[in-house]
């Protein structure tokens, strides 16, 4: 009855076949004189999902998470992976082979220092790594005495004989309508970033900020629209976007030579190098500006100022069109969820379904829609102790039964042309036990106290952050991730520059879309997390001495009443969730076409009364 077609659930390749590679890749290094070589999990804009051509990280250790970095010396190697991939790292890496070691803390570098030798000469491919992430290998290479060397080729890839061809996904035009903003008004507003910045022109490495100036989408990577793609934006005359012609028809070339000047991405390299001989300063974003762009402008006698993307905060702002649009997706993707919810509830108790089986059922409910372009992620579908995993991805092999007394937690998303959703919600299979209710209900109570948040201009996610964790505290009790994560239009589910964490130093603006989603996790028994997208809007304050801001719930589907402690909650924090129910039915309801599933609804979203 139900099928996948933007996932997979096949198990990465192992054994003998990486141990060839590594062998094979430690030849190489050998014969370029090379006594170590870094491998990021990276494409050369530092991209959440990477093409298929960029995975040189999985082709080489077997380890498929999305953060990570291998170092290969002539006789350690390490994979670094953060807290999130430990349990999956070690599954899929081979042990006698590799070490696994932390991501962070302590952080690679620190590993380099202990095992590189004077003398020694360590590679890397300035294109896949930041210029930050090259001084931070440079520091610990002159820690040992060592030599960190750019290598004009990557040593992998010419190990890589199977390596698939760079994606050539079609590019499509996001019509105004979708956008609410033509290019030339967007360009004007960058222009002015470009001149506070003292600069003469701004180099967008970053794909999704070229997707959003040019008002176009792609098919380049999995689950986010982009068309992998730079841009060069001087501060007076036209723009150039660098992209593979192929990618093109002529209606998406006509629109992009509306505003830009159209050439292959082989011609930025000898572009910026004729701007730099100038002496020009040329603007990078720090955050997905290869080295080997700051490398090339300085080499030419320009000047690279390294800093925050500004098309970044300009992007995550979003307008009213976006707003609207962003709206009517959420009302779309509610029909699909509570049909996917009612469907659960029947079906689940039997003890016949597996998480596949819900991944699945999800995804059919959303291209039932007719409007579905992609999902958002990687469906996590995780019950019993798999719910525990943060990022938990199932496979045909992890694959579990659904079971009564589990907690089955599911987070998921979709890619609509006029908005992308992400939600996560936590089922009780049969009955709970009161400990799993008393954690649900300080994770919803932490959730309703970011949604009821009221805070002034300037406020950032790192203050609201605590206002989720409060009330586990009060247990000794937290979640080791950020609070919420920024969402874009119909690109990328994890945009930044905002998020509600201890981390988030961005202050949040109206417009911006931010994830809510607190959760606790009991390893090896369930997981719990709660997530609902936020608009946020200006609020009405009587006597407010500043302008002053709150959220707006974009996402509706109810939430599992019975693992609700109606005793915790205080008398607003029971308004909340009865008006949030009431919303839910009165903006779904109507779209159920089936009475069995509107009945559900209704006793779904019935109103708590305090016992």
């Amino acid at each position: 009855m139900f099928e996948a077609h933007f996932q997979t659930f096949e198990e990465p390749e192992s054994g003998v076949a990486l141990a060839a590679r590594l062998a094979a890749f430690r030849e190489e290094l050998a014969r370029r004189k090379l006594t170590g070589f870094v491998v990021p999990r990276a494409d050369q804009q530092q991209n959440e999902y990477v093409a298929p051509s960029e995975e040189r990280l999985a082709w080489l250790t077997g380890f498929t998470g999305s953060a990570g970095m291998a170092i290969v010396l002539t006789r350690e190697a390490a994979v670094f992976v953060d807290g999130r991939y430990t349990l999956q790292a070690a599954k899929q890496v081979d042990r006698k082979a590799w070490h696994i070691e932390p991501l962070a803390d302590p952080p690679p570098e620190t590993w380099l220092a202990k095992h590189l030798a004077a003398g020694d000469r360590l590679g890397f491919d300035p294109w896949l790594h930041t210029s930050a992430a090259a001084e931070r290998l440079a520091a610990a290479c002159a820690r040992a005495g060592a030599e960190l060397i750019a290598v004009d080729s990557n040593p992998l890839d010419s190990v890589w004989t199977e390596r698939p061809a760079p994606p050539l996904g079609p590019v499509s035009i996001h019509g105004v309508q979708f956008s609410g903003e033509i290019e030339a008004e967007k360009i004007k507003r960058i222009r002015h970033e470009i001149h506070r910045l003292e600069a003469e022109a701004l180099v967008l490495s970053d794909s999704h900020a070229v997707a959003w100036t040019f008002n176009i989408r792609g098919a380049d990577v999995s689950h986010t629209p982009l068309p992998l793609s730079y841009a060069l934006v001087p501060k007076d005359g036209r723009p150039t976007v660098f992209i593979d012609h192929r990618k093109l028809s002529n209606l998406t070339r006509n629109h992009l030579e509306q505003s830009a000047d159209v050439r292959d991405p082989d011609a930025l390299v000898p572009e910026l190098t004729a701007l730099a001989q100038g002496g020009a300063a040329i603007a990078l974003d720090s955050a997905t500006a290869a080295d080997a762009l700051s490398r090339l402008i300085a080499g030419a006698g320009g000047k690279p100022l390294r800093g925050s993307d500004p098309v970044s905060l300009l992007k995550a702002v979003k307008n009213l069109t976006e707003i609207e649009g962003t709206r009517t997706a959420h009302q779309r993707d509610a029909v699909a969820l509570t049909r996917f919810l009612a469907w659960i509830d029947r079906e689940a108790p039997s003890g016949a379904l597996t998480e596949i089986d819900t991944v699945e059922a999800l995804e059919t409910f959303r291209r039932q829609t007719c409007a579905l372009k992609d999902v958002s992620f990687p469906t996590i579908a995780g019950t019993g102790p798999n719910g525990a995993i943060v990022h938990y991805r199932v496979t045909r092999k992890s694959n579990r039964r659904i079971s009564p007394g589990d907690l089955l937690l599911i987070d998921s998303g979709a890619q609509y042309q006029d908005g992308t959703t992400d939600v996560t919600r936590t089922i009780a299979i049969g009955t709970p036990t009161d400990e799993m209710r008393d954690r649900f209900t300080r994770v919803l109570r932490g959730h309703i106290a970011i949604a009821r948040a009221i805070f002034p201009d300037g406020t950032t996610g790192a203050q609201l952050d605590s206002f989720a964790r409060q009330f586990l505290w009060q247990a000794g009790l937290d979640f080791e991730h950020g609070t919420g994560h920024g969402v874009g239009s119909y690109l990328s589910v994890h945009e930044g520059p905002a998020r509600i964490s201890k981390l988030g130093t961005t202050p949040l603006k109206r417009g911006m879309i931010l994830s809510n989603e607190p959760g606790y996790y009991k390893t090896d028994a369930y997981g719990i997390r709660i997530e609902n997208l936020e608009l946020v809007i200006g609020a009405d304050v009587a006597g407010a001495e500043k302008p002053v801001n709150a959220f707006e719930t974009l996402t509706l589907a109810p939430i599992d009443r019975r693992l609700i402690d109606v005793n915790m909650l205080s008398a607003t924090e029971l308004k909340w969730l009865n008006d949030y129910h009431a919303r839910v039915n009165r903006t779904v309801r109507s779209h159920l076409d089936d009475n069995a599933t509107r009945l559900w609804l209704d006793e779904a979203t019935a109103a708590m009364l305090p016992l």
